[in-house]
């Protein structure tokens, strides 16, 4: 259990990030997808979307040089796990764990391979810029675990991806992620961040999306997920058409199907609502 809270701010404390990067030669390494938020007005303002955070015991993936983690515990979080891959940043936040009341432990591994729940004791919350390269995968890892873990997200990722999982209906970036990141939580993108604001710049925009678990999920996201992926696989053509392999896995006469749920087959994947795919779902034996 982690020990009373240090006294003080700690981004009143510490180096400015920038003098530790400077001090450390440490840079950002573009095969991990690396770009540094040192902003600390940005971190605050992420930071407080997971509010409150007394008591609750937060994993933070890919900290870098700490600027998140400084805002996060600046916030009162009962605890922080940063889980970092790259050493170098591991070993920097890891000397900062010692001024934070025993409240940051740095944990150098794949985010990936990493089980949370086992890691963090509940109340537990997500909340992380996540790394570019692996940042849909590792929601998808998270909006699937079964049972759910966590009790709210605030992640980062690109702008793109980011429309992607709070898309509606209609909008060009509705499709697969939506639908599933819906089944399992209300989802929302709190404010975007322009590329200038990370060291350094990344090509694109990012935004920050708020999750927060539905009281009742959707039970049944592998089937939910393999029946989006062939719908969405061939999105301009009709259900009728986009369907015809799934229909003949699970032994459906496709048409019959498909109006049993009230759903016209001449219709395209990204005109259904989350609810409508969810009944096609459940109608499968």
């Amino acid at each position: 259990m982690p020990s009373s809270k240090s006294s003080g701010k700690l981004w009143d404390t510490l180096p400015a990030l920038s003098d530790l990067l400077r001090q450390n030669n440490l840079y950002a390494d573009k095969k991990l997808g690396q770009h540094f938020l040192l902003d600390r007005n940005i971190t605050d303002k992420i930071a407080s979307l997971a509010a409150p955070l007394n008591g609750v015991h937060v994993a933070e993936i890919g900290p870098g040089p700490g600027g998140l983690t400084r805002s996060l515990l600046d916030a009162d979080a009962a605890e922080v796990l940063a889980i970092e891959m790259d050493e170098r940043f591991a070993n920097l936040n890891t000397d900062m764990a010692p001024v934070t009341g025993g409240r940051l432990r740095v944990l150098q591994a794949d985010a990936l391979a990493v089980n949370i729940a086992k890691e963090l004791p509940a109340p537990r919350k997500i909340v992380a810029n996540l790394p570019y390269n692996v940042g849909t995968k590792m929601l998808v890892n998270w909006i699937t675990a079964d049972p759910l873990f966590w009790d709210q997200m605030v992640l980062m990722f690109q702008k793109e991806v980011a429309e992607r999982v709070c898309a509606a209906p209609g909008e060009s970036a509705y499709g697969r992620l939506a639908i599933l990141c819906q089944s399992v939580a209300s989802a929302h993108i709190a404010f975007e961040i322009p590329a200038r604001a990370f060291t350094p710049p990344p090509k694109v925009d990012s935004a920050v999306v708020v999750l927060r678990p539905l009281e009742q999920p959707f039970p049944k996201l592998k089937m939910l997920g393999e029946l989006t992926q062939a719908a969405f696989g061939q999105r301009r053509k009709m259900l009728r058409a986009s369907l015809k392999s799934f229909a003949k896995r699970h032994d459906l006469d496709l048409i019959a199907w498909l109006e049993s749920c009230g759903i016209d087959p001449q219709a395209r994947p990204e005109t259904l609502q989350v609810s409508e795919f969810q009944t096609l779902v459940e109608t499968v034996k």
